[in-house]
């Protein structure tokens, strides 16, 4: 089952990822990330382990902006935005 979550989970995670890069680099990326954690959330909640799905993918996040050097708090920012996010949808 873990590798299911993970080839299901991942390809989210890295996409949020690139987003929080991007940040980094000054671009406003706020309304990409929400759009990317709604589709998640979408795409994760159809399959018959969404609960694990989605709690995977908010660790994942809070995870790698806790792994992230203090130093990118546009990276950081990002990645917690969309946990955020997530967490929210996941109240809905």
């Amino acid at each position: 089952m873990n590798a299911t979550v993970v080839g299901l989970v991942t390809p989210h995670l890295l996409r949020v990822v690139d987003l929080a890069n991007e940040a980094e680099k000054g671009v406003n990326v706020d309304w990409h990330v929400r759009d990317a954690v709604a589709k998640t959330m979408a795409e994760l909640g159809e399959q018959s382990n969404a609960r694990a799905l989605v709690a995977t993918f908010v660790e994942g996040l809070e995870t790698t902006a806790g792994q992230a050097p203090r130093i990118r708090g546009a990276y950081i920012g990002a990645l917690k935005s969309a946990a955020a996010t997530a967490r929210a949808l996941m109240r809905d």
